[in-house]
């Protein structure tokens, strides 16, 4: 299914409601106004929620993050990929997974793949070598105890709807 929403429409869907406090994303993985669900669709809005939660940290101004006495000191037309600084923070952008920043030339050698395309062999990964930690025993049992409650309660409303 090569025609999932890959970009803005889920990117946008995400940021503005971030941006304005929103604290929860709903909608991973769903396309055609949620009928449908796409384990890459999934795979990709992980990235963007990412993508959003960074951004919505904002971006930190001081003197050291702002470089200005490295500005300074190196000039204009200065190195600045040589100082520590730049190392140390440009680990704090996003770092996509899925979304290749590469030149044209290094993408067409590496096979020209989309997002989307991407995007589906992760998320094919994932489904064939995830194994999820065990449940603990008490959280099991716990969880066994809620099903069985809720089951009680629901037999409870149709014998008084019966009656």
């Amino acid at each position: 299914m090569g025609d999932a929403q890959t970009g803005h429409e889920h990117t946008l869907t995400a940021l503005l409601p971030a941006l304005a406090g929103a604290s929860l994303i709903y909608g991973a993985g769903m396309i055609e106004s949620g009928v449908t669900f796409d384990c890459a669709q999934l795979v990709m809005d992980a990235e963007i929620a990412r993508m959003v939660k960074r951004t919505v940290m904002g971006i930190p101004v001081s003197d050291e993050d702002l470089a200005v006495d490295d500005i300074v000191g190196v000039g204009s037309f200065g190195d600045f990929l040589s100082l520590d600084a730049t190392l140390k923070h440009m680990r704090d952008h996003a770092q996509p997974e899925l979304i290749d920043r590469r030149v044209r030339e290094d993408w067409t050698s590496a096979g020209s793949t989309d997002l989307y395309t991407r995007a589906r062999t992760k998320a094919r990964a994932i489904l064939q070598e995830h194994r999820p930690t065990p449940l603990s025993d008490e959280v099991a049992a716990q969880i066994t105890r809620i099903i069985g409650e809720a089951e009680s309660e629901l037999a409870a409303q149709k014998e008084r709807r019966a009656t």
